[in-house]
């Protein structure tokens, strides 16, 4: 896939809709049209104060996505470059928002879906799925274990793998995450983002669209990434604490079920982008998951266990990592309604 790293014009991206679209000269399509009949309106989420008193800290409210969770971006741009392409059914796997999203897009795109889920996640994620009307498919055992069905079943019926994970075309759509920070913070980077990590797909994204930008001469700088997992799964945390490669762990348990991915395929491409930006990948205490989504429900903010993992390891390393004088910026990725 060729890189698109073009000029940003800013004075036509100010007359353009409020969504992620008014980055199309960035975005991999050949017929700049075909996302008109893919949208749901998604991207230009708020950026918005955590509160009075702490200027510099700001919440990227992903969330309030159409289908609750930052995944939209991928799948919007996946699933139109699917109808591009004329392919004529895709197949994902997912923890639960991921599917949620390719569902929901697919549908949009009149495209048929399968969607490949362990047995044992949410329910409500589950329902989300199939009211979008994917063929849902329920694998026992673990996350890494539908995954492995799902290849199967790509390399047997010959299906377009619309996978978050491996297809190139989710993290064109992740990047926009970044685009639209840097329009909010007019035209500039924060000095830091605070992002979850499971199989890096927000993570990736961000990296590539803030790098996107610097060559394109739209920002000066990367802002410094600190990623987060959660303690009883963190195989990236503890690679890039002990300087080594990522190695698969066992997954013990952990509310934070959307990061919770124990053999991260794209691993050491997430520790070498982090890394990139001078960031740290640090763990969410499972004991301070409730009180964090307690604590930002407080705040009017409700989100899932995942997104609150982010935002208590934030709590727990902003005075080692953080300088209180950097503007920082939390992503809040998954909404509370859905667990």
């Amino acid at each position: 896939m060729k890189p698109y790293h073009v000029s940003f014009p800013i004075d036509i991206i100010k007359e353009r809709e409020a969504s992620m679209w008014r980055y199309l000269e960035a975005l991999p399509f050949e017929k700049t049209n075909i996302y008109s009949s893919v949208t749901l309106g998604e991207g230009m989420t708020p950026l918005v104060r955590f509160e009075r008193g702490e200027p510099r800290f700001l919440l990227k409210l992903d969330y309030l996505m159409p289908t609750g969770s930052f995944k939209d971006r991928g799948a919007a741009v996946l699933i139109a470059k699917a109808k591009e392409l004329g392919v004529s059914a895709v197949l994902a796997d997912s923890s639960g928002n991921a599917g949620t999203a390719i569902a929901a897009y697919s549908a949009r795109a009149g495209i048929p879906c399968h969607i490949y889920v362990p047995a044992a996640i949410s329910e409500k994620k589950l329902s989300q799925i199939k009211m979008h009307g994917a063929y849902l498919h329920k694998i026992p055992g673990t996350r890494e274990e539908t995954a492995e069905a799902a290849k199967v079943a790509v390399d047997r019926e010959k299906i377009f793998y619309a996978s978050h994970v491996y297809n190139p075309f989710f993290l064109e759509g992740t990047k926009t995450f970044a685009f639209e920070i840097w329009e909010q913070l007019q035209y500039q980077v924060p000095d830091t983002v605070v992002l979850p990590v499971g199989n890096g797909t927000l993570v990736l994204g961000a990296y590539i669209g803030f790098k996107n930008l610097v060559e394109a001469g739209a920002a000066d700088k990367m802002p410094r990434i600190i990623a987060v997992q959660a303690e009883p799964c963190s195989p990236i945390a503890a690679a890039f604490k002990d300087n080594r490669q990522v190695r698969p762990v066992e997954n013990t348990g952990t509310q934070a079920e959307g990061i919770a991915i124990a053999n991260p395929e794209r691993g050491d491409q997430i520790i070498e982008a982090v890394k990139a930006t001078g960031g740290t990948i640090v763990t969410a205490p499972e004991e301070d998951i409730a009180t964090a989504q307690a604590g930002l429900a407080g705040k009017g903010f409700y989100v899932e266990p995942t997104t609150a993992a982010t935002y208590a390891a934030y709590k727990k390393h902003r005075d080692i990592h953080i300088n209180e004088k950097e503007v920082v910026v939390l992503a809040l990725c998954g909404t509370g309604l859905k667990k």
